[in-house]
């Protein structure tokens, strides 16, 4: 049985998301944050830098959103949301795959933190990453325009990684979506998804 270790309010959500997807038996074990925002002390028992998501399958527990999501295809996927190699989508699979946190989130998150600085976003810098912010979503926009998911035709692990940023993520970082008509209608698409809503209510930002 696959564990997964949640902490309310994060890219946790993902995996939950994933295992929802390919119909997996999974255990949840939900854990709070602090008031401060950490994870509590509890999850540093289960891996050392006590951060979200981790899982347990077997002897086996691993950390890293994107790696859990490449780990789960690998050894329970049997072929399902992921692209293959030999596939003329691979390309594009792989790189919105991992364009998710090496790029986007990144991103995001400076902006975050500049948001919470005073003038952070009038600073320099904060200029900066706004302009840069604005030439990725315009960028994930365009990309939309000519798929209606991230790797092609059809919903794969590659819409699970970026799902997060375009949801769950404009809760801390209030970036409006709405110039981007592509995005937007992305989103919806990924909100009707029985899987999605099901995730949302058992690891959503608002189910603890």
């Amino acid at each position: 049985m696959i564990t997964v270790y949640h902490l309310s309010t994060s890219r946790s959500e993902r995996v939950v998301g994933l295992l929802e997807e390919l119909g997996l038996d999974y255990q949840l074990e939900c854990f709070r944050r602090e008031e401060n925002g950490a994870a509590p002390e509890a999850m540093k028992a289960i891996h050392p830098l006590g951060r979200a998501p981790v899982i347990r399958d077997g002897d086996v527990v691993l950390a890293e959103s994107g790696a859990i999501i490449e780990y789960l295809l690998h050894r329970h996927g049997n072929g399902r949301l992921a692209v293959g190699p030999d596939a003329d989508a691979f390309p594009r699979y792989l790189y919105w795959l991992h364009f998710a946190e090496g790029s986007l989130m990144t991103l995001l998150l400076i902006a975050l933190t500049l948001s919470r600085l005073p003038d952070g976003n009038a600073s320099v810098p904060g200029t900066r990453v706004q302009a840069r912010m604005k030439l990725l979503l315009g960028f994930v926009d365009a990309e939309l325009a000519k798929v209606p998911y991230f790797a092609g035709a059809d919903f794969t692990a590659a819409d699970v990684m970026m799902a997060f940023p375009l949801t769950t993520m404009r809760r801390f970082l209030d970036y409006d979506i709405a110039p981007y008509a592509n995005i937007a209608a992305y989103v919806k698409r990924i909100e009707a998804r029985p899987a999605y809503r099901k995730a949302m209510a058992l690891a959503g930002p608002d189910a603890l």
